[in-house]
């Protein structure tokens, strides 16, 4: 992405949000957006797929801090205003214009003098080169009396995004981008969690004069299981059991990712909500292995019969008027 793509791209208006959205905000609008727009859900769709790339690519900047802000900047320092080819149009500000904002030495308008650029040489610095800082692609310029050579200079580091099916984050897959017009492999590893940032060294930006390429940054997204979700390297997933199981406890048949089951013991007396563990069924990687995180939920019945009910009632009366919310409101008003 150019220097030019930032000051002619409103990222926030590709996003729906305003200029000032946290980071939660953020990633709300671009996952609504993901969704509607995936090619998943919109095969043979080029609009779609266009509009796909575009809030993945504005997602790629704001949601990382160090780019939002030289975005800002950058679309601060030229006003929403687009470069034009020659001296100027309709509503366009021309190089001089913005350079002279930075650096005093123009007036905006058009009856003002002008800086002018030269695009390189020895007599001073092109575009490329004042800009270079910011995008790490421009080159050093030397002036009179200096020996002309360019001094080495980084490449700029290049941002992608790519979303995985939850599968996939887990058991760690590969995926093809293309960057600069190549196709580059990068692999995931296994358990990688959403919003995970994948820095791949020297897959950037060619450096200049010898300097080094900039990396590939690569921000993963996972879409959502319908009953697992990643923590880290555990599996959780939520187990609904009776208030019998609950109370007088049981031991449940329950199915993992893989396709095979495990055997959970529920104690008795375990309450809604309760986090139980079943070691090293996580995801497994060289290093380590993730566990099973199972909460449990006391499911209430929507419906009794007549002798359930009477059932509950003979359960109430035997509990002696047990007060479950004794020193609450002493605790609220804590």
């Amino acid at each position: 992405m150019t220097g030019q793509d930032w000051m002619e791209k409103d990222f926030y208006a590709v996003l729906g949000v305003s200029k000032d959205a946290d980071d939660a905000a953020i990633k709300k609008a671009y996952r609504k957006l993901a969704r509607q727009y995936h090619p998943d859900q919109n095969q043979g769709d080029a609009a779609a797929e266009s509009k796909f790339k575009e809030i993945g690519e504005a997602y790629a900047v704001l949601s990382d801090a160090e780019q939002r802000r030289q975005y800002d900047a950058v679309r601060a320092m030229a006003g929403g205003a687009r470069f034009s080819a020659g001296p100027g149009g309709p509503g366009a500000g021309g190089f001089e214009d913005i350079m002279g904002a930075m650096f005093g030495g123009a007036q905006g308008g058009r009856g003002g003098p002008r800086v002018r650029y030269s695009q390189g040489g020895n007599g001073g610095a092109g575009f490329e080169d004042i800009l270079g800082s910011m995008f790490g692609g421009g080159r050093t310029a030397y002036g009179a009396g200096t020996t002309g050579y360019a001094s080495p200079t980084p490449g700029a580091d290049v941002v992608a995004q790519v979303t995985l099916p939850f599968r996939a984050a887990v058991e760690g897959t590969t995926a093809e981008l293309e960057v600069n017009g190549r196709t580059i492999t990068a692999r995931i590893p296994a358990g990688i969690n959403d919003g995970k940032k994948i820095r791949l060294r020297g897959k950037g930006r060619p450096g200049v004069a010898g300097g080094p390429a900039g990396d590939l940054v690569v921000t993963v997204h996972v879409t959502p299981h319908p009953v697992w979700t990643l923590d880290g390297m555990d599996l959780r997933m939520t187990v609904p059991v009776t208030f019998v199981e609950a109370a007088l406890g049981t031991t449940l048949e329950v199915p993992t990712l893989d396709g095979t089951t495990v055997r959970l013991k529920v104690p008795a007396g375990t309450p809604s909500g309760r986090v139980l563990r079943v070691k090293g069924r996580g995801v497994g990687t060289a290093k380590a292995t993730g566990d099973l995180l199972f909460t449990v939920q006391v499911a209430v019945p929507q419906k009794l019969s007549k002798k359930a009910r009477q059932a509950l009632e003979a359960f109430a009366a035997e509990s002696d008027g047990e007060d479950v919310r004794a020193g609450l409101a002493a605790r609220a008003a804590e």
